[in-house]
């Protein structure tokens, strides 16, 4: 009932391309590469900002450490 054969697939195909036409097909999967091209530069950019902005956050917070150690063990002198 659900199975679809090879015969049918390509039938679908070339009702597809006489409707819409290999020009239209050809642009049409160029533009949507395009898209999940960007939406993937876009997530590792976003991913990118995330780690620096963590990096620089331990950053301060090591450095911050750094100097209230610096400070206590100046009052012990």
């Amino acid at each position: 009932m659900g199975n679809i054969s090879i015969w049918q697939l390509l039938i679908i195909a070339l009702i597809v391309v006489l409707l819409f036409g290999t020009k239209k097909l050809r642009s049409l999967g160029g533009d949507l590469g395009g898209a999940v091209k960007g939406f993937k530069n876009a997530m590792s950019s976003e991913e990118e900002k995330k780690a620096i902005k963590e990096n620089t956050t331990d950053d301060t917070v090591n450095k911050a450490d750094t100097t209230a150690e610096k400070a206590e063990s100046k009052d012990k002198q």
